[in-house]
């Protein structure tokens, strides 16, 4: 019981000193240069998962491949296993708009930051 208290009595006196990290407040900027710094590989990222998404129906990932799955499990009377594919299959078709459009509007961020140095003036 000595033990415990004592314990508990460090790890009290540890945690009200103020000695921790201290949250740094709201940010100053709207971090324009980490994202320009950050805009190729985000590309190169998106690029990579939209290839994968419209592949054929051998490449693990893509659309086509899931629909095959569903195809599959109908046909072999599954009818669990058919709903649950094709609700991934319903959401794997809805990343598609959505990753076109970041797309879009990271082309124009990486325009924006061509023309304003990479945002180091933010």
């Amino acid at each position: 019981m000595l033990a415990v208290g004592a314990l508990l009595g460090a790890a009290g006196g540890a945690s009200a000193d103020g000695a921790g990290t201290k949250p740094s407040g709201a940010p100053t900027g709207d971090g324009a240069k980490a994202l320009c710094k950050r805009a190729p590989k985000i590309d190169q990222r998106i690029d990579r998962i939209l290839d994968r998404l419209n592949g054929d129906a051998s490449q693990r990932g893509s659309i086509a491949r899931l629909e095959q799955r569903v195809a599959n499990a109908k046909s072999a009377g599954h009818t669990q296993i058919e709903t649950y594919l094709d609700h991934r299959l319903t959401f794997r078709r809805s990343l598609v708009p959505t990753l076109e459009s970041r797309q879009k509007d990271l082309t124009d961020v990486e325009k924006w930051c061509a023309s304003h140095h990479d945002g180091a003036g933010s």
